[in-house]
């Protein structure tokens, strides 16, 4: 679920509360996610905080339940979190191929950039796979001493899209999302500080985002939104052409018909390494 409260005056505060999936993302909880977001930058609040029950910020997304019906195998029910992120929602790939998740997710983050209030993403305890996309869209970051970041998709065999991984080489540069995309290894919070995805560190990583946002809000709504515009605007410009980005979508849509990718997920429920083929 979603816990959504005003805390302080024109500041939002939205709560991943779903700890018997130690905060994975489904479709509905997307879209529930979502829904707050519209209403907020709707009704008059000047700022957003987004944060994770229990110590974890979001674990992923719901993986198994998309891949066996990608797939076609067996490849669970749905119980376990996705570490890469790619993900599923909680109907994975209905049969006919109709993705919920990915529609869903991708929603969520056009919401985050494009609604004119700045939305401070909260971290104190792991953000991966879909965790960290979710982080890299939100305008501010701040992180606290247990966070940390991965997108381990490389290591079961899937992809993100074109738009997270742009974002996600915006948030550390090229270099940073080469290392972090290709090894699929995890980040401490110091060390995510210094590549930029995070701007702020603090021990209580809630506390000083709710500050932060409380700050935001009295200043300027108009010039913090064009503001919010013209960088999101900027950002865009290095979209890559409508040709390329149809080749990054084959390719993602291949990991997920993969046979490396039905063996990535038994290795990882077996929690052995897996043996890739490339086919």
């Amino acid at each position: 679920m979603i816990r959504w409260s005003e805390p302080a005056d024109r500041v939002g505060l939205a709560v991943i509360d779903r700890p018997e999936r130690r905060n994975a993302l489904s479709a509905e909880l997307c879209d529930a996610l979502r829904a707050h977001l519209e209403q907020a930058a709707a009704g008059g609040l000047r700022a957003v905080v987004l944060t994770g029950a229990g110590g974890v910020f979001c674990a992923g997304a719901d993986l198994a339940r998309r891949a066996a019906d990608a797939v076609g195998a067996g490849g669970g029910d749905g119980s376990g979190a996705d570490p890469s992120g790619a993900g599923t929602g909680s109907g994975g790939i209905v049969q006919g191929g109709g993705d919920t998740f990915r529609p869903a997710f991708e929603a969520l983050l056009g919401v985050i950039t494009a609604m004119p209030q700045p939305v401070i993403a909260a971290v104190d305890g792991p953000a991966i796979g879909a965790g960290t996309q979710l982080v890299a869209a939100c305008d501010l970051r701040v992180a606290g001493p247990a966070a940390t970041f991965a997108i381990p998709a490389v290591r079961l065999g899937v992809m993100l899209s074109a738009p997270n991984i742009r974002r996600l080489a915006q948030a550390v540069g090229l270099a940073g999302a080469q290392d972090l995309l290709l090894t699929g290894r995890s980040l401490d919070r110091d060390e995510a500080a210094r590549l930029g995805l995070v701007q702020r560190v603090a021990d209580d990583a809630l506390a000083a985002a709710l500050a932060l946002a409380t700050e935001l809000a009295g200043l300027a709504p108009l010039t913090l939104a064009g503001h919010k515009q013209a960088l999101v605007a900027i950002a865009e410009t290095a979209t890559p052409p409508a040709d390329r980005l149809a080749a990054i979508d084959a390719a993602e849509a291949r990991c997920f018909t993969s046979r490396d990718l039905a063996e990535g997920l038994d290795a990882f429920a077996a929690k052995r390494s897996p043996r890739f083929e490339g086919r």
